[in-house]
């Protein structure tokens, strides 16, 4: 026969995040300024048709909107009560918002209702209908940020002008991706980071409330990890109290996390930035044998990384309430006594490092040899170090001055004068007679340049004025074959006498003739002779060049750069004076006075 005895169910188990859901806003914690700004716009009757509110993950977006529909509809315990700030909980508008069945408050979920005909169905077709029951008919639409382009265009007329009985309050995490033109219609929250304090404080309160053991460094443990998100800290403290069976100590909580020890992880930071690849590598496979992840093992070095730098430039920055006093004041001494280089240059091998571990077919390989290459990083010297060094290097001995004198010009310096003449040298005496010549004036050459005015050629005193013009002029196949092919044998303003080397076109002399004709206005006269010419620009580029090098080879700081790097080259020379045309070049102009178009003359 069946047993008619009744049954008692036990309640069904709820997780902490729901069970202390904060139910007014004096539960939510760290939100100070929005909660100042909603009473006091509720105390003036001053409450906006359409909030948006934005937030990381589980700083109380939802709970929020809520918060705010029961308020916006609370009658309070006699039926009479308006809107307030501190819902009552025993209404039945309030107990049924809080139960998420009331008929006049409607949540829909952006991610899962995307369209526009959603919007259309949901909102649009329902809004011009007055509340069944409440004072307002509200719609909660969360992860706002999902709506389609088409559904935010639907719905922007309705969210302008909407009736005086509704309310729209959205949420998002992604709040760039909502139109400006949404944006312009809501009021806009955001919700902040809760701050470490406040966090434990709160997770302290309600592991008593729960009569759970749990040590203050296992709060500060399961704050760290929760990254300002207080559901993210109740649920890794839900899972804490199960994992501690009672009582929960950091030990357990590293273990649940997969986080090494951090007293062990700042023992592997100072092995590495010792340099002592053997002690690094033997502290990494003792963690991983204690069940460490060597991803999450380099992550702790990052963060490790990025705090000391950070305690380097703000000391107070290590009075944080999620570190302990030994880590704080390890911590300190290491920013005292690591330069900010080595800490930057760890920064950026470890993110390198961290995409490795990512992608290789074997974690711990790929962590070992991150760390092999951290610790010989770590032991190269700083360029002050190095520059101290090298400076105190001996210095060489006394270098042979170079053979043959280079010529210092530049690229458009005038070939070096023989007759000690001003740009205007002749061939020396027993050169040799001229081998041939390709006269540009024929017979009358002299006399024609004799005839015109000596204005038209005063402007180019020398071979170097002729090289910027045709610079000027952007010919540059002739400025190309001027400098490798002409080497000038004699210069005068109009006249032009080179020796042409092997490579040079048989029609150098006419075309450089008829160019300089054109862009003067007066006749020259371009000469090709058998010898006597000096060395081509591009020779005697090359030969200042060799002459630099060798120079700078022979500076004492040089050498010793040289000697302590063997594989090292001089791969270019740069002069003051071209550095500071090059910055003088590049400065704004001074502007004197500002004009101003509306000044009387």
């Amino acid at each position: 026969m069946p047993d008619d005895t009744p049954h008692t169910d036990s309640p069904a188990y709820q997780v902490l995040a729901r069970k202390y859901r904060p139910e007014t806003f004096a539960d939510l914690i760290g939100q100070e300024a929005m909660v100042r700004t909603l009473r006091n716009a509720f105390a003036a009757d001053r409450i906006a048709h359409a909030f948006v509110l934005t937030g990381i993950r589980g700083t109380g977006k939802t709970t929020t909107a809520r918060i705010i529909a029961k308020g916006l509809n609370c009658t309070g315990t006699d039926g009479q009560g308006g809107p307030t700030t501190d819902p009552c909980g025993q209404c039945e508008h309030c107990q049924a918002i809080a139960a998420g069945r009331h008929v006049d408050v409607m949540e829909m979920d952006a991610a899962s209702h995307t369209g526009v005909q959603n919007i259309r169905d949901a909102i649009i077709d329902t809004v011009s209908y007055r509340a069944a029951s409440a004072r307002y008919k509200i719609f909660i639409i969360d992860e706002v940020h999902m709506l389609s382009t088409s559904a935010f265009n639907a719905l922007l007329k309705t969210l302008e002008e909407p009736p005086a009985h509704v309310k729209f309050i959205f949420a998002t995490t992604e709040i760039r991706k909502v139109p400006v033109t949404v944006l312009s219609r809501c009021q806009r929250f955001d919700l902040r980071r809760v701050e470490p304090e406040v966090m434990i404080a709160h997770l302290a309160r309600i592991a008593q409330a729960e009569g759970a053991q749990i040590a203050q460094d296992a709060l500060a443990l399961i704050t760290r990890a929760a990254e300002g998100s207080v559901r993210d800290a109740m649920s890794l403290m839900d899972q804490a109290i199960s994992h501690g069976a009672g009582e929960t100590g950091a030990e357990q909580v590293r273990a649940m996390l997969g986080l090494a020890d951090r007293g062990r992880i700042l023992d592997l930071f100072d092995t590495i930035m010792a340099g002592d690849a053997r002690a690094a590598l033997e502290e990494l496979s003792a963690q991983y044998a204690g069940g460490a992840d060597p991803m999450a093992v380099l992550r702790d070095l990052a963060e490790v990384t990025h705090w000391i730098s950070v305690v380097k430039i703000t000391p107070e920055a290590a009075h944080d309430p999620t570190i302990g006093p030994d880590e704080r004041a390890r911590g300190l001494d290491m920013a005292e006594r690591l330069p900010m280089r080595a800490l930057t240059r760890m920064w950026q091998m470890l993110l390198k490092a961290l995409e490795e571990v990512a992608q290789a077919p074997n974690a711990m390989m790929a962590a070992e040899m991150a760390v092999i290459r951290l610790t010989h990083v770590a032991e190269l010297p700083s360029p002050e170090e190095l520059l101290r060094k090298l400076s105190d290097a001996p210095p060489p001995p006394p270098a042979s001055p170079p053979s043959g004198g280079a010529s210092a010009g530049g690229a458009g310096a005038s070939a070096p004068v023989r007759n000690g003449g001003s740009g205007s040298g002749t061939p020396p005496q027993g050169s040799g007679a001229r081998a041939s010549r390709q006269d540009s004036g024929g017979d009358g050459t002299a006399r024609a340049l004799a005839a015109q005015p000596a204005t038209a050629l005063a402007s180019y005193p020398t071979f170097s004025h002729v090289i910027a013009l045709i610079r000027e002029r952007r010919d540059v196949t002739l400025l190309m074959e001027i400098e490798t092919c002409l080497r000038l044998a004699r210069y005068s303003p109009g006249r032009i006498e080179f020796e042409p080397t092997a490579e040079a076109p048989p029609d150098l002399a006419s075309r450089l003739a008829q160019r300089l004709q054109a862009w003067t206005g007066a006749r020259w006269a371009v000469s090709v002779v058998g010898s006597g010419g000096q060395p081509t620009l591009a020779e005697q580029r090359a030969t200042t060049e060799a002459a630099a090098r060798e120079e700078a080879r022979d500076h004492p700081l040089v050498r010793a750069v040289l000697d302590t790097f063997p594989e090292a080259r001089i791969t270019g020379i740069r002069q003051r004076e071209s550095l500071a045309a090059e910055a003088a070049a590049q400065a704004l102009p001074e502007v004197d006075e500002e004009w101003d178009p509306f000044e009387d003359d």
